[in-house]
């Protein structure tokens, strides 16, 4: 039965068959309305999607669930499969001058030879404050270079944050506001209070393949309807409280509510009747994009579920070692490592890479960070490509971003963009959805007062 019986029963198209669109058709199906899926690709999960290297199915790219993820943990809650969830104690590594380093723990930390006792402290203070801090909106007026130089000091910026900073966003980190780390130092901090006093990352058996199989089941018995292969080209105002959907392959359909969770720039291009500022607020949004490699070898790299770098050297962002959560029977008895880079979404060298030619590159970094690797060792290989994985948090980001409702009656905008207060991840695409759900959605099928439509 549906949650809410009082409703219009209104047929809503989600554009974007990710995590954030599938959420948002749970919630509006519960409620009673109609919702059909729109998704450009020919499978469902976006970024969570996964696919086949070697003689093993799993995630294109990393995930794993944290204690502290509730949303997430709601969710697969609903479909039954959150009891399975395996949790594992995980350990993090340093590859730092040449050498591998590990900060899985306190003790750890202040062994950690990188630093000296007064730098640690630093750093360690940082960390600590960062993880007190609720007022997220005045660290995105300071950069995040000034204000961790201001907490943990020159000496310790060069050799911890910048590296790390320079990893994971290119040269964009210069442009990048306190946000972003803040973002980073409260979910892992949140994760390590909640519960156990330990780093504990899980994982659904059978990966998110299983997770969405089980979750469009769901959706499918609750009456939504699966576009595939159907990308959105045009949603307009029909004139008489309609919104006309346009797909590239010329079909049209008529729905009652439009939302978009995707990217930016392509929800500029599909909307033609948003105003000029709408437009260049959508326009302005950059992404920054990520191309990782999976690798399937006969045996583990390390002992670390993920390795940062702070070597110049080393063309990766981090070494994640899958197989420390996930049990190797899983995986056919081999192990999983993704070898991601982060690169600006306008960075069309690094995207028009070929394969062999970053397979050559990570074998030879491969072969001078670990002394036991072989080449010999790989028996699976694959290169997964995004463009539009993450909007850059510039300085002062969220008050650039267009409204959720559009001047456009009828169109919504719900994508990760709108991700201000925390970093990109499954969990918080999930609590985006829910909060924009509750405050905008909601109003326009459940008869309130407060109904409004943009002008």
């Amino acid at each position: 039965m549906p949650e809410n019986s009082d409703t219009t029963g209104q047929h809503w198209c989600i554009v974007g068959g990710g995590m954030m669109g599938l959420g948002l058709a749970m919630k509006l199906a519960r409620a009673g309305q109609r919702v059909t899926v729109c998704e450009a690709a020919d499978r469902l999960g976006g970024l969570t999607s996964a696919w086949t290297v070697g003689d093993v199915q799993w995630d294109r790219f990393y995930h794993v669930t944290l204690l502290s993820d509730t949303a997430l943990r709601k969710l697969l809650d609903e479909i039954g499969l959150e009891h399975e969830i395996r949790w594992v104690e995980t350990k993090t590594g340093f590859y730092s001058g040449g050498k591998f380093h590990s900060m899985s723990n306190s003790w750890e930390f202040l062994r950690f030879p990188v630093l000296n006792l007064y730098q640690k402290f630093r750093l360690g203070s940082t960390i600590f404050f960062g993880s007190r801090i609720k007022d997220w909106r005045k660290l995105e007026q300071i950069s995040v270079e000034k204000w961790l130089r201001r907490w943990s000091g020159n000496s310790t910026f060069e050799k911890i944050w910048r590296p790390l900073l320079q990893a994971k966003l290119g040269d964009a980190w210069k442009r990048v506001s306190a946000g972003f780390i803040w973002s980073y130092i409260a979910r892992m901090y949140k994760a390590r209070q909640t519960g156990l006093k330990k780093e504990m990352f899980g994982y659904v058996p059978g990966g998110y393949a299983r997770v969405l199989q089980t979750l469009s089941e769901q959706l499918e018995s609750l009456g939504v309807t699966f576009r595939l292969s159907s990308r959105v080209d045009t949603a307009s105002d029909d004139g008489a409280g309609n919104v006309d959907v346009g797909f590239q392959d010329g079909s049209q359909e008529k729905f009652d509510r439009v939302v978009f969770t995707t990217p930016a720039g392509a929800i500029a291009s599909a909307v033609p009747g948003l105003n000029e500022d709408e437009r260049q607020r959508l326009e302005q949004v950059e992404y920054l994009g990520v191309i990782c490699a999976s690798l399937l070898l006969k045996k583990p790299l390390s002992k670390y579920y993920v390795t940062n770098i702070t070597d110049d050297w080393v063309p990766l962002t981090g070494v994640i070692e899958m197989t420390t959560i996930v049990d190797p029977a899983e995986l056919n008895g081999h192990s999983l490592v993704y070898l991601p880079l982060y690169v600006l979404a306008t960075d069309n060298q690094a995207f028009g890479e070929a394969d062999e030619s970053i397979r050559k590159r990570l074998v030879e970094t491969l072969d001078r960070m670990y002394p036991d690797f072989d080449k010999s060792d790989i028996v699976g290989f694959g290169v997964a490509r995004a463009r539009q994985v993450m909007a850059l948090p510039t300085i002062n980001f969220s008050q650039r971003l267009p409204p959720v409702q559009t001047s456009v009656p009828g169109v919504f905008i719900v994508h990760s963009g709108q991700i201000v207060k925390g970093n990109l991840n499954v969990n918080e695409t999930l609590e985006l959805a829910d909060e924009l759900y509750e405050k905008w959605l909601v109003p326009e099928f459940s008869n309130k007062p407060e109904r409004v439509r943009a002008s």
